[in-house]
């Protein structure tokens, strides 16, 4: 199952915030999604060879599938871990915001991780 549940339950929530216009929530679910994305990231392997590519730029691949980046599939725990991660940054920023004196950030920001814990512990799909 992957990250998929994961992914679909922010990908609903987002759809949602969309659709109600809630731009903290987009901002957030979006950040959260790109967590994930750049998670699976495959690390680049070494740089082509001397003469691979087209003759009018070094190194530059072409064909079918030629810009696409490899992924890695992450496990529903992976996935989960790094949400948890994101709500635990926001709560931390959260509390250096209101020790600084701009509460008006910090309750941005805890909106923020409450709505990544809502949307990751809505129940899966059947």
């Amino acid at each position: 199952m992957g990250d998929s549940t994961t992914r679909q339950r922010l990908q609903l929530a987002l759809r949602a915030a969309l659709k109600a216009r809630d731009t903290v929530a987009a901002s957030a679910l979006r950040s959260a999604l790109a967590a994930i994305d750049n998670a699976s990231a495959v690390p680049p392997g070494p740089p082509p060879g001397a003469g691979t590519g087209r003759a009018h730029i070094a190194g530059a691949a072409s064909g079918l599938g030629a810009s696409e980046a490899k992924r890695r599939r992450l496990t529903a725990a992976e996935a989960d871990q790094i949400v948890r991660a994101e709500i635990a940054e926001r709560r931390a920023a959260a509390q250096d915001y209101e020790r600084r004196g701009h509460p008006d950030r910090a309750a941005r920001l805890r909106r923020e991780a409450s709505i990544l814990l809502a949307a990751l512990e809505t129940r899966p799909f059947p």
